[in-house]
């Protein structure tokens, strides 16, 4: 598989609503942290994700984590 795009060297920090998310793999998406579907052909695919309440949540931006669909501190590596 191809490495993903890197999209930022560093966590997006939101509070995030109930509800199912889909984080962006590839790092090609226009509205990151979340999938807008241009991972389509690269044999990439979303990581779902349902948050029963709302949360403060660090996305990870460079896709590089060991613990997606959140920051591990990868990016301090890259």
């Amino acid at each position: 598989m191809n490495k993903p795009n890197i999209a930022q060297k560093s966590p997006y920090v939101k509070e995030t609503p109930a509800g199912t998310y889909y984080w962006c793999t590839c790092g090609h998406s226009k509205g990151q942290p979340f999938c807008d579907g241009s991972h389509k052909g690269t044999g990439f695919v979303p990581h779902k994700i349902e948050f029963t309440e709302t949360k403060r949540a660090a996305w990870c931006g460079c896709k590089h984590t060991k613990k997606p669909p959140f920051c591990d501190g990868s990016h301090s590596k890259l």
